[in-house]
């Protein structure tokens, strides 16, 4: 579900100190420890979801996990760990090691007769997010080297959208957007999912995670929507994340699809 959520702005906390190569060699290793783990996800500055799932594998720098949602690739996150002290890099003596965390993989996990699930696997960032994050939570990252003072998190620089990924694996790659006009109807929802506001519109583009939607909308960015595809059958909760008007004239919103990736399977 989504929830309120309010919090401060704190800069990217230093971290100092040695370890010695023997332990620094065990806080690598992944293990398989089933640890349960509580997943926050910021989608505005305002607004969160979060999911409490269980670790399939930690090291002291990062873990995997399943998720009910997907989650871009390229996002930070803060997750909640009751972790073992010797996996730690801070927080040693507290009964939950909060840390953020950047997601390098998001692989869908599809089940004949159950919902999708996916795979997820993050690099632990540090203590503290980058000092904009609060204020732009979509903003995407990308890892630029690791910190070797000690703690050894990962330093992380915004993402270049517009750099070729074609030699990455699928999986690794950023989505590709597919510029055809796939029927929609989007339904402004309250608080409580009512229908406030219904259209029915077509796509300019649509990739897995979101797409440009042609729309009388006058809504600002931040807004949710509901997107129903009648040919495949889904609603995906979506959030607005901005607005432009075409050289033709006709306004377009841009969507990030939240609670489920699209399915390109009869598209791509």
């Amino acid at each position: 579900m989504l929830q309120q959520h309010a919090d401060t702005t704190r800069p990217m906390a230093s971290q100092a100190g040695t370890t010695p190569p023997e332990k620094e060699n065990r806080r690598i290793q992944r293990i398989s420890l089933p640890l349960p783990v509580r997943v926050e996800v910021r989608v505005d500055p305002k607004v969160s979801w979060y999911e409490v799932t269980r670790l399939n594998d930690v090291s002291a720098f990062g873990a995997g996990f399943v998720l009910k949602r997907p989650v871009k690739r390229g996002r930070i996150i803060q997750l909640t760990i009751p972790m073992p002290r010797q996996l730690r890099s801070f927080d040693y003596s507290e009964p939950q090691y909060k840390v953020w965390a950047l997601v390098r993989r998001c692989i869908v996990i599809t089940k004949p007769g159950a919902d999708d699930e996916y795979s997820v696997g993050a690099a632990f960032i540090g203590r503290n997010p980058p000092t904009d994050f609060l204020e732009h939570p979509s903003r995407l990252y990308d890892l630029l080297q690791k910190d070797e003072s000690g703690a050894g998190f990962w330093h992380i620089g915004e993402a270049n959208l517009r750099a070729d990924d074609s030699h990455l694996p699928k999986d690794l790659r950023k989505q590709t957007r597919y510029s055809i006009p796939e029927t929609l109807v989007l339904s402004q929802v309250d608080e409580e999912g009512n229908v406030l506001h219904s259209e029915a519109t077509v796509t300019e583009n649509i990739s897995l995670g979101g797409a440009s939607v042609f729309s009388s909308f006058n809504i600002e960015a931040g807004t949710f929507l509901r997107v129903s595809s009648e040919r495949f059958g889904v609603e995906i909760l979506s959030v607005v994340r901005g607005s432009r008007k075409g050289s033709d004239g006709i306004p377009r919103l841009h969507l990030e699809f939240i609670d489920r990736l699209f399915p390109l399977e009869g598209i791509q």
